[in-house]
Protein backbone atom coordinates (compact mmCIF):
# COMPACT_ATOMS: atom_id res chain seq x y z
CA UNK A 1 0.00 0.00 0.00
CA UNK A 2 3.01 2.39 0.75
CA UNK A 3 4.94 1.55 -2.29
CA UNK A 4 1.55 2.28 -4.66
CA UNK A 5 1.12 5.70 -2.62
CA UNK A 6 5.01 6.45 -3.13
CA UNK A 7 3.96 5.71 -6.80
CA UNK A 8 1.09 7.84 -7.02
CA UNK A 9 3.05 10.48 -5.89
CA UNK A 10 5.64 10.23 -8.37
CA UNK A 11 3.15 10.47 -10.82
CA UNK A 12 1.63 13.41 -10.05
CA UNK A 13 4.53 15.39 -9.71
CA UNK A 14 6.02 14.09 -13.29
CA UNK A 15 2.22 15.23 -14.31
CA UNK A 16 2.79 18.57 -12.47
CA UNK A 17 5.62 19.43 -14.07
CA UNK A 18 4.60 18.87 -17.74
CA UNK A 19 3.39 22.51 -18.00
CA UNK A 20 6.53 24.06 -16.97
CA UNK A 21 7.98 22.32 -19.33
CA UNK A 22 5.73 23.07 -22.43
CA UNK A 23 5.90 26.65 -21.41
CA UNK A 24 9.61 26.67 -22.66
CA UNK A 25 8.57 25.95 -26.53
CA UNK A 26 5.80 28.30 -28.55
CA UNK A 27 2.81 25.43 -29.36
CA UNK A 28 2.87 24.75 -32.76
CA UNK A 29 0.61 27.08 -35.33
CA UNK A 30 -2.43 26.25 -36.75
CA UNK A 31 -1.17 27.85 -40.51
CA UNK A 32 2.12 26.73 -41.52
CA UNK A 33 4.89 29.22 -40.90
CA UNK A 34 8.38 30.17 -42.17
CA UNK A 35 10.91 32.52 -40.18
CA UNK A 36 13.99 33.79 -41.39
CA UNK A 37 16.14 35.23 -38.42
CA UNK A 38 19.92 37.09 -38.87
CA UNK A 39 22.40 38.28 -36.37
CA UNK A 40 25.37 40.06 -37.16
CA UNK A 41 26.47 42.06 -34.71
CA UNK A 42 28.99 44.39 -37.26
CA UNK A 43 25.93 45.48 -39.56
CA UNK A 44 23.18 47.81 -39.13
CA UNK A 45 20.60 46.74 -38.04
CA UNK A 46 22.15 44.14 -36.31
CA UNK A 47 19.54 41.60 -36.11
CA UNK A 48 16.08 40.95 -37.57
CA UNK A 49 13.11 38.87 -38.02
CA UNK A 50 10.65 38.04 -40.63
CA UNK A 51 8.12 35.48 -39.92
CA UNK A 52 5.81 34.79 -42.48
CA UNK A 53 2.90 32.26 -42.59
CA UNK A 54 0.69 30.05 -44.99
CA UNK A 55 -1.66 33.37 -46.54
CA UNK A 56 1.21 35.56 -46.74
CA UNK A 57 0.99 37.51 -43.57
CA UNK A 58 4.13 38.78 -42.17
CA UNK A 59 5.84 40.39 -39.83
CA UNK A 60 9.28 41.60 -39.74
CA UNK A 61 11.05 43.16 -36.68
CA UNK A 62 14.79 44.91 -36.57
CA UNK A 63 16.80 45.19 -33.95
CA UNK A 64 20.17 46.24 -32.65
CA UNK A 65 20.65 44.05 -28.86
CA UNK A 66 24.19 44.74 -28.69
CA UNK A 67 24.67 48.05 -29.90
CA UNK A 68 24.82 50.56 -26.86
CA UNK A 69 22.31 53.80 -27.69
CA UNK A 70 23.92 56.66 -27.43
CA UNK A 71 21.92 60.47 -26.99
CA UNK A 72 19.90 62.12 -29.40
CA UNK A 73 21.04 65.55 -30.10
CA UNK A 74 19.69 65.44 -33.68
CA UNK A 75 16.93 63.82 -35.57
CA UNK A 76 18.54 60.27 -37.13
CA UNK A 77 17.50 57.10 -38.87
CA UNK A 78 16.32 54.47 -36.14
CA UNK A 79 16.88 50.80 -37.91
CA UNK A 80 15.24 49.42 -35.16
CA UNK A 81 11.76 48.44 -36.88
CA UNK A 82 8.62 46.57 -36.35
CA UNK A 83 5.96 46.24 -38.59
CA UNK A 84 3.33 44.40 -40.42
CA UNK A 85 3.14 43.72 -44.25
CA UNK A 86 1.76 41.23 -46.87
CA UNK A 87 4.22 38.99 -49.25
CA UNK A 88 3.38 38.90 -53.04
CA UNK A 89 1.86 35.45 -54.16
CA UNK A 90 4.97 34.40 -56.01
CA UNK A 91 7.25 34.90 -53.22
CA UNK A 92 5.12 33.18 -50.75
CA UNK A 93 4.57 30.13 -52.86
CA UNK A 94 8.24 30.12 -53.60
CA UNK A 95 9.30 29.92 -50.15
CA UNK A 96 7.09 27.13 -48.78
CA UNK A 97 8.27 25.10 -52.26
CA UNK A 98 11.64 25.48 -51.50
CA UNK A 99 10.81 24.95 -47.35
CA UNK A 100 9.17 21.69 -48.90
CA UNK A 101 12.34 21.00 -50.92
CA UNK A 102 14.73 20.87 -47.56
CA UNK A 103 12.78 18.80 -45.65
CA UNK A 104 10.76 21.60 -43.92
CA UNK A 105 14.85 22.39 -42.73
CA UNK A 106 15.38 19.49 -40.62
CA UNK A 107 18.81 19.17 -41.15
CA UNK A 108 22.38 21.01 -41.14
CA UNK A 109 23.17 22.99 -44.11
CA UNK A 110 25.94 24.74 -42.86
CA UNK A 111 29.20 25.10 -44.82
CA UNK A 112 31.88 23.17 -42.57
CA UNK A 113 34.42 22.32 -45.05
CA UNK A 114 36.68 25.27 -44.16
CA UNK A 115 37.19 28.45 -42.74
CA UNK A 116 34.84 31.09 -44.36
CA UNK A 117 34.26 35.18 -43.50
CA UNK A 118 31.40 35.52 -41.19
CA UNK A 119 28.55 36.83 -42.76
CA UNK A 120 26.18 36.88 -39.70
CA UNK A 121 24.68 33.82 -38.03
CA UNK A 122 21.19 33.14 -40.00
CA UNK A 123 18.47 30.75 -38.95
CA UNK A 124 15.66 29.24 -41.21
CA UNK A 125 12.25 27.85 -38.95
CA UNK A 126 9.35 25.88 -40.38
CA UNK A 127 6.51 25.39 -38.31
CA UNK A 128 3.20 23.34 -38.57
CA UNK A 129 0.58 21.77 -36.80
CA UNK A 130 2.71 18.79 -36.83
CA UNK A 131 6.06 19.56 -37.64
CA UNK A 132 8.61 22.05 -35.74
CA UNK A 133 12.08 21.92 -36.88
CA UNK A 134 14.73 24.61 -37.81
CA UNK A 135 18.21 24.99 -38.94
CA UNK A 136 21.12 27.46 -38.34
CA UNK A 137 24.29 27.84 -40.66
CA UNK A 138 26.74 31.47 -41.98
CA UNK A 139 26.97 29.88 -45.54
CA UNK A 140 25.70 27.42 -47.20
CA UNK A 141 26.63 25.74 -50.14
CA UNK A 142 23.26 25.06 -50.36
CA UNK A 143 21.50 26.31 -53.49
CA UNK A 144 18.38 26.49 -52.17
CA UNK A 145 19.35 27.96 -48.90
CA UNK A 146 21.09 30.61 -50.82
CA UNK A 147 17.78 31.23 -52.68
CA UNK A 148 15.47 31.86 -49.52
CA UNK A 149 18.66 33.43 -48.05
CA UNK A 150 18.64 36.13 -50.39
CA UNK A 151 15.15 36.93 -50.79
CA UNK A 152 14.88 37.37 -47.02
CA UNK A 153 17.80 39.31 -47.19
CA UNK A 154 16.36 41.57 -50.13
CA UNK A 155 13.10 42.06 -48.20
CA UNK A 156 15.16 43.19 -45.13
CA UNK A 157 16.72 45.82 -47.41
CA UNK A 158 13.93 47.10 -48.53
CA UNK A 159 12.35 47.63 -45.56
CA UNK A 160 15.20 49.18 -43.98
CA UNK A 161 15.01 51.38 -47.42
CA UNK A 162 11.51 52.45 -46.80
CA UNK A 163 12.63 53.79 -43.40
CA UNK A 164 15.37 55.58 -44.77
CA UNK A 165 13.44 57.55 -47.62
CA UNK A 166 10.42 58.18 -44.68
CA UNK A 167 13.04 60.21 -42.97
CA UNK A 168 15.09 61.65 -45.08
CA UNK A 169 11.92 63.21 -47.21
CA UNK A 170 11.01 64.31 -43.58
CA UNK A 171 14.60 65.64 -42.78
CA UNK A 172 17.30 65.38 -45.71
CA UNK A 173 15.60 65.72 -49.29
CA UNK A 174 18.74 66.67 -50.53
CA UNK A 175 19.47 63.08 -49.60
CA UNK A 176 17.17 61.32 -50.84
CA UNK A 177 18.22 61.09 -54.88
CA UNK A 178 21.29 59.50 -53.24
CA UNK A 179 20.16 56.94 -51.82
CA UNK A 180 17.37 56.45 -54.21
CA UNK A 181 20.16 55.88 -56.77
CA UNK A 182 21.60 53.34 -54.44
CA UNK A 183 17.98 51.40 -54.36
CA UNK A 184 18.11 51.22 -58.33
CA UNK A 185 21.80 49.77 -58.57
CA UNK A 186 20.43 47.22 -55.66
CA UNK A 187 17.27 46.43 -57.72
CA UNK A 188 18.85 45.87 -60.53
CA UNK A 189 21.52 43.47 -59.42
CA UNK A 190 18.40 41.65 -57.23
CA UNK A 191 18.85 42.86 -53.82
CA UNK A 192 15.85 44.34 -52.96
CA UNK A 193 12.52 42.58 -52.62
CA UNK A 194 8.96 42.69 -51.94
CA UNK A 195 9.21 46.25 -53.46
CA UNK A 196 5.31 46.88 -53.59
CA UNK A 197 5.38 47.18 -49.54
CA UNK A 198 7.17 50.81 -49.71
CA UNK A 199 4.65 51.73 -52.47
CA UNK A 200 2.88 54.69 -50.51
CA UNK A 201 6.50 55.93 -49.75
CA UNK A 202 7.67 56.00 -53.08
CA UNK A 203 4.71 57.16 -54.68
CA UNK A 204 4.91 60.35 -52.19
CA UNK A 205 8.47 60.54 -53.00
CA UNK A 206 7.40 60.79 -56.51
CA UNK A 207 4.24 63.54 -56.11
CA UNK A 208 6.45 66.00 -53.98
CA UNK A 209 7.29 69.06 -55.86
CA UNK A 210 9.46 70.11 -53.31
CA UNK A 211 12.41 66.90 -54.20
CA UNK A 212 14.95 67.09 -56.68
CA UNK A 213 13.37 65.93 -60.08
CA UNK A 214 15.82 63.26 -60.60
CA UNK A 215 15.08 62.17 -57.21
CA UNK A 216 11.48 61.87 -58.19
CA UNK A 217 12.21 60.10 -61.75
CA UNK A 218 13.92 57.35 -60.04
CA UNK A 219 11.35 57.05 -57.40
CA UNK A 220 8.78 56.66 -60.10
CA UNK A 221 11.22 54.03 -61.84
CA UNK A 222 11.38 52.05 -58.70
CA UNK A 223 7.70 52.15 -58.46
CA UNK A 224 7.31 50.50 -61.72
CA UNK A 225 9.37 47.40 -60.72
CA UNK A 226 7.17 47.74 -57.80
CA UNK A 227 3.99 46.98 -59.75
CA UNK A 228 5.36 44.33 -61.21
CA UNK A 229 6.25 42.83 -57.95
CA UNK A 230 2.31 42.92 -57.44
CA UNK A 231 0.36 39.01 -57.76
Amino acid sequence: MKHRCCMVIVCLLAISALPAQDQNQPPNPAIPTVTFDLFWEQATPQSYTITMDGMGAAHYVSRNPTRASTPITAPTYDPEYDTLFTMSGKNRDRIFELARELDYFHGDFDYRQHKIANTGTKTLRYADAIRNFSTTYNWSENKSIQELTSLFQGVSNTLQYGQKLQFKRRFDKLGLEAELKTMEAQAQNKELAELQVITRILQNIANDTSVLHIARERAKRLLAQAGQAKD
